[in-house]
């Protein structure tokens, strides 16, 4: 049976959150991709790639594999009751329900992470636990059917992931051979326990605006799931 496997495309979506997974999870077999939002208009990332929906959430088939994206266009998702009930109604009978980058606090919001572990970008690491999760400091998080990614280029890392336990280990090592996965930065400051100090520190100033926005945002959405 095909595998129905649908990813949330929204205005400001951070386009390697979508299109990393979506590679991945596209070389499986027997898959079918949909990229689904409210309605079919062309969608603009966060740098400006433009993207089409193939799926409004009205014509969207029960899923087997759900997935968030995250990007500077999640704080209107987490306040959008739309997006949530649609995600609230596919995650019940959603074999995975799954997150890239910040795309779990939209998950969070939608309660959809309460008691679970999950991960999501370094910089908004704090922002999980109001919405009821237990943050996990890692690449990829797995907990039940929830798996969520890091930051932006660990998609690729949650994507092979979900690809062995939908397929098996077998499969999911020859598509990280074909898209040639073998990471080897020129510099190691891909995480702040590695990122030398005053590169921190730029990287903390660039992000703080957008911290306390999606502060005030997460806290009202813990208020709305009580």
């Amino acid at each position: 049976m095909t595998l129905q496997i649908g990813f949330l495309l929204f205005p400001g979506i951070q386009q390697l959150d979508l299109t990393g997974p979506y590679d991945v999870l596209g070389s499986l077999p027997d898959v079918k991709l949909h990229l689904v939002w409210k309605d079919l208009a062309p969608i603009t990332s966060s740098t400006g790639l433009v993207f089409t929906p193939t799926m409004t959430y009205d014509d969207c088939p029960q899923l087997d594999v759900l997935c968030v994206p995250g990007g500077s266009g999640v704080g209107a998702l987490i306040e959008d009751p739309h997006t949530l009930d649609f995600l609230k109604a596919q995650a019940q009978h959603a074999r995975y329900v799954t997150s890239v980058c910040t795309g779990s606090l939209v998950l969070g919001a939608a309660g959809l992470l309460r008691g679970r572990k999950a991960t999501t970008h370094w910089a908004y690491h704090d922002l999980l636990a109001p919405l009821g999760a237990t943050p996990v400091q890692a690449r990829v998080v797995r907990d039940g059917n929830i798996l969520t990614g890091g930051g932006i280029t660990a998609g690729i890392d949650f994507a092979l992931t979900l690809a062995a336990e939908l397929y098996d280990e077998a499969t999911a090592q020859l598509v990280q051979l074909q898209i040639e996965y073998a990471p080897a930065p020129p510099f190691d400051s891909g995480s702040p326990a590695t990122a030398p100090k005053s590169v921190l520190e730029q990287a903390n100033r660039l992000t703080q605006q957008s911290r306390k926005v999606r502060g005030e945002i997460v806290a009202r959405a813990a208020a709305r799931l009580g």
